[in-house]
């Protein structure tokens, strides 16, 4: 089969198409025909080593974190998937596997597919659903009537924590640029800011929850806008401690961590017609640096989707 591998560390001109077996699955693991994966920027920094001390890679390795497909086969103590299944998941980025035409995942991190969504859609939710449920509930604890600031609304995390947080009642306000900010509108956003041409920190005050998927200078200019005991949520660049301090609010640095539980009530929520997946383009895995290269450049609207050959 062909799969998208890297030989070491460097930049996105190292990844190769290579021919190589299928993988082999153990006793509690699932062998899972791909029909589509999803990029995430964690891939470009696997690919460049900047998480090597969190996510040490053994050589050559398979890229891709997220997927959905249909069951091959599975081990005796992941019975209860069935040849055939539709099934979303999400390999541990040590060991990827995803960009490829079968993967190998243990049942822990494998949850029914949501029936109303093509493969291709249901591939985007594993990492940035994930990410943006845990920030948003299981660690800043948003409840109804909150106020939550989520930056790049329009982005993979951000287009799913707009989602989730209008649906838990909250006050949703986003940052986005000129393009997108009708898309994270229609999402839920009760109030978005260009932030091209609007700066939020002079706009905003007295808020719950932050979630920032930027870092750099944004996170700088969010912590003034939360209300003391706020919390502010950071996926990118490690918090600002003294500056949390200042201003007397927690700041917390989270990296998605797997779970089918989760992955189950996210695939049931778009069951009910209450998650949607923003794909901003679908590619053949044989252009996978294209793919690279547009994530990278920050321009991705929601999710871009791979398709094995």
């Amino acid at each position: 089969m062909k799969a998208a591998r890297v030989h070491g560390y460097g930049d996105l001109g190292n990844v190769v198409l290579e021919d190589i077996p299928t993988p082999e699955f153990g006793p509690d693991e699932v062998l899972i025909r791909v029909e589509a994966a999803s990029l995430n920027p964690l891939e470009l920094l696997l690919l460049r080593g900047k998480r090597r001390e969190v996510f040490p890679l053994s050589f050559p390795y398979t890229l891709g974190i997220d997927l959905a497909g249909t069951v091959e086969d599975a081990g005796p103590l992941a019975a209860r998937w069935r040849k055939g299944d539709r099934v979303i998941a999400r390999p541990d980025p040590v060991r990827g596997g995803a960009f490829a035409r079968y993967a190998v995942v243990p049942a822990t991190q494998v949850a029914a597919a949501p029936a109303n969504l093509s493969l291709d859609e249901a591939a985007g939710l594993p990492t940035a659903a994930g990410t943006a449920w845990q920030a948003l509930f299981e660690v800043a604890h948003l409840k109804r009537g909150q106020t939550v600031l989520i930056h790049a609304g329009a982005g993979g995390v951000g287009s799913f924590a707009v989602q989730l947080a209008r649906l838990a009642g909250a006050r949703t306000l986003a940052t986005a640029s000129g393009p997108n900010v009708e898309l994270v509108r229609r999402l839920g956003a009760d109030q978005v800011i260009d932030y091209r041409t609007e700066d939020f920190s002079a706009k905003l005050s007295g808020v719950d929850v932050v979630l920032d998927t930027v870092g750099g200078e944004t996170q700088q200019r969010s912590f003034p806008i939360l209300r003391a005991g706020g919390v502010l949520v950071s996926i990118t660049t490690p918090v600002d401690e003294a500056l949390a301090k200042a201003h007397a609010v927690t700041a917390v640095r989270i990296a998605n961590k797997t779970d089918a539980t989760r992955l189950g009530l996210l695939s049931g929520l778009c069951d009910a017609g209450s998650l949607e997946v923003v794909v901003d383009r679908k590619l053949p895995l044989a252009e996978v640096e294209l793919a690279l290269r547009h994530l990278a450049s920050g321009r991705a609207r929601g999710k871009i989707i791979l398709k094995p050959d």
